[in-house]
């Protein structure tokens, strides 16, 4: 068995058929691109036309059959791989559970309570949909939120952290770089670019984690070997944090059911039966990618246990790798980033072309383009300001999204028109106050422990109901 470093130099171990894998696939990328456009359909009437290439742009003409909703929704959902795999290798199956089992439970309530629901609406965006069923203010605020929970922070900072880790140079330098690169092929095909692109990415990203967790059972053994290398904390379900700190990450998967991504490929399903067998066959899919990668991480704490967490799962695989199955990997990894990094760019450039732009602006792809662009440069410039850490990014970001859109628009659909589009504003205000003063103020005893999220979700709660009893002795 050989011996592996804890630090490495990638460039040094890549060999060119490392190097000619590594371009095939990003040409096939490319070449998928291309080919996707190309099915573009032609608008059937003059009169229609803006109107038809701006649903295009943004859902593909609500035309995203089941391979292609199944490619893309899976794609777009790790691109933080490293601060995935960095929360494994340091906290073991508490991943597993913070990252995956919470989030099937917010993908099968998405499938079976709310596809139905949204599909009713032909809403474009989530915000749009929001404003659909509350009023004007509640779609502008919601669109602010949305905007932030999709700024792909801690995903350029995957990718920069990956292009560093090959090329070298400083991260902001590699994040621009690599921000720059999505953007190009972003804005030219619109959502139909992002979605091609998935396809391929799909493909690729779990085929190689698939083999980085095969080939660490076939080289080091099954679960003995993990349970004689790593504590006991490894295999908790709530890792060294607690019940509590685990089921804050409850709450931010519950997020999923306003995530916007989410939403705006059930918008451009052919169907709500597509939308609903998608979202169970990518949950599977999901199940299979978060075991390879929880234990691919923890394969690599056993045996390089001095590595930098936040690129120990890279350095690992690099190692345990052959040649040409190495840039596989790499073009894994990073397919694994783009995806997901092309999906949140794309969308917040929506929300700002679409739902924040003054209306005679909108339905202007030229706008569209200018907001991925913008999107791009502020995802670079708060790379740095969170210091490349993605846990964070995910913590702060989902705690407001989860805090103060998660139950005002639940309630909204369980209980139509029982509080205005006033009323709307208000809670998801109180929450965003509420969370951002416990999360800055200092606490003591008990209440140190409490969460700023658990107080976010206690204030739009009560307020809801509040609301909703008011409306009842009204009625």
């Amino acid at each position: 068995m050989k011996n592996f470093s804890p630090t490495l130099n990638l460039v040094d171990i890549i060999t060119p058929l490392d190097w000619v894998i590594f371009s095939a696939v990003l040409l096939l990328t490319a070449a998928s691109v291309i080919w996707g456009n190309s099915l573009k359909k032609k608008t059937p009437t003059d009169k229609d036309e803006n109107d038809y290439n701006y649903l295009d742009l943004l859902l593909m003409g609500r035309q995203l059959t089941l391979p292609l909703f199944v490619a893309t929704l899976v794609a777009t959902w790790y691109g933080g791989i490293f601060g995935v795999t960095k929360i494994a290798f340091n906290q073991g199956i508490f991943n597993f559970v913070t990252q995956g089992a919470f989030w099937y439970v917010a993908y099968l309530i998405f499938a079976f309570f709310l596809i139905d629901k949204i599909k009713s609406y032909e809403a474009l965006t989530l915000p749009n949909l929001i404003g659909k069923m509350f009023g004007p203010k509640s779609e502008r605020l919601s669109a602010v939120f949305n905007f932030f929970n999709v700024l792909p922070i801690a995903y350029a900072i995957s990718l920069g952290t990956f292009s560093q880790m090959i090329f070298g140079g400083s991260l902001w330098v590699n994040t621009t770089i690599g921000i720059t690169f999505v953007l190009l092929y972003s804005m030219w095909g619109g959502f139909r670019a992002v979605v091609f692109s998935d396809l391929v990415q799909f493909f690729v990203m779990c085929l190689a984690v698939a083999l980085i967790l095969g080939l660490s059972v076939f080289n080091f053994g099954g679960i003995s070997f993990l349970k004689t290398n790593l504590p006991e904390s490894y295999f908790s379900l709530t890792g060294t944090v607690g019940v509590a700190t685990t089921f804050v990450w409850g709450f931010i998967a519950l997020s999923t059911l306003v995530d916007p991504n989410f939403y705006q490929r059930c918008f451009a399903a052919t169907s709500s039966k597509t939308a609903k067998k998608g979202i169970l066959i990518s949950t599977f899919i999901w199940f299979c990618f978060d075991i390879c990668t929880t234990f691919g991480a923890m394969y690599a704490k056993a045996v390089i246990p001095e590595a930098d967490s936040a690129h120990a799962y890279l350095i690992y695989a690099a190692q345990l790798l052959p040649n040409g199955l190495r840039g596989f990997m790499f073009a894994g990894i990073l397919a694994t980033i783009l995806s997901t990094i092309d999906s949140y760019l794309f969308l917040a450039g929506t929300t700002l072309a679409f739902d924040l732009a003054p209306k005679k602006f909108k339905n202007n792809p030229l706008i569209h383009h200018i907001g991925v662009v913008l999107v791009g440069v502020i995802a670079v410039i708060m790379s740095e300001v969170f210091n490349g850490d993605i846990k964070t990014v995910w913590k702060t970001l989902g705690s407001l999204s989860a805090a103060c859109l998660l139950f005002p628009v639940l309630f909204g659909y369980l209980f139509p028109n029982r509080i205005t589009d006033n009323q709307f504003v208000a809670v998801c205000l109180s929450g965003v106050i509420t969370t951002s003063y416990w999360r800055n103020a200092n606490h003591h005893g008990f209440w140190a422990n409490v969460d700023e999220l658990y107080i976010g979700v206690a204030t739009t709660g009560l307020l809801l109901i509040f609301f909703y009893f008011k409306s009842i002795k009204k009625a």
